[in-house]
């Protein structure tokens, strides 16, 4: 969803004569809302609260992130995990509301995962990514609570890459093709695709086809 919040911001921007950058969205991938409004805020010179400019944004969301789609690769590894029992849940950087948004067209996908943690309104969740806690606390919601040398985290981000080594996680990353590769450090793996994950790689169940 990261091309999503760009198209939000940039329209919130444009509004004020600004321009909101590549560089910029590399910066919030996987933030808090709060943290990533008030960068945004600070960086475009915004005349607004935090409070206002997330009162704007969410009125962009409402109409584009029911347009969210899977990545690539990604329905197939989900239903061959749920299919293995393998525990899987969802840790992101988001709010409820914007999640209800992104997933108004995968109802029954989410449904494989046995939870979701969202950082930006999840009261136990203190620190938003690169800080480690929002991996913590999915992983202690776990009904067999792992340890964390036994959760392997999926990012796009590299704010992401770095709250799953520091929560000291293995960690599979596929950025988007316009992340600059010295950004992409600290991932066990990195791939172009969900489509070239190899469960096996990491004790997994191999793929039945």
């Amino acid at each position: 969803t990261e091309r999503l919040y760009t198209q939000a911001a940039e329209i919130i921007a444009s509004e004020y004569g600004k321009t909101f950058t590549w560089d910029m969205q590399v910066h919030c991938m996987g933030l808090k809302a709060s943290v990533d409004a008030q960068y945004n805020i600070e960086s475009l010179n915004l005349p607004l609260t935090v409070n206002q400019y997330l009162d704007k944004v969410s009125i962009v969301y409402k109409t584009v992130f029911p347009n969210a789609q899977l990545m690539p690769g990604a329905e197939k590894l989900v239903r061959h995990l749920h299919k293995h029992s393998i525990p899987i849940a969802i840790a992101s950087g988001g709010a409820q509301d914007s999640f209800e948004l992104k997933t108004t067209n995968h109802k029954e996908f989410v449904t494989m995962f046995s939870h979701v943690v969202l950082a930006s309104t999840d009261p136990e969740v203190q620190n938003g990514k690169p800080a480690p806690d929002v991996f913590l606390v999915c992983a202690n919601r776990f009904s067999d609570t792992p340890k964390p040398e036994q959760c392997l985290v999926f990012e796009d981000a590299p704010n992401g890459v770095a709250a799953g080594v520091a929560a000291g996680m293995q960690v599979v990353m596929v950025p988007d093709p316009r992340l600059d590769d010295k950004m992409t450090k600290g991932a066990s793996q990195v791939l172009k695709s969900l489509e070239d994950f190899r469960p096996e790689l990491f004790g997994l169940p191999k793929y039945d086809d």
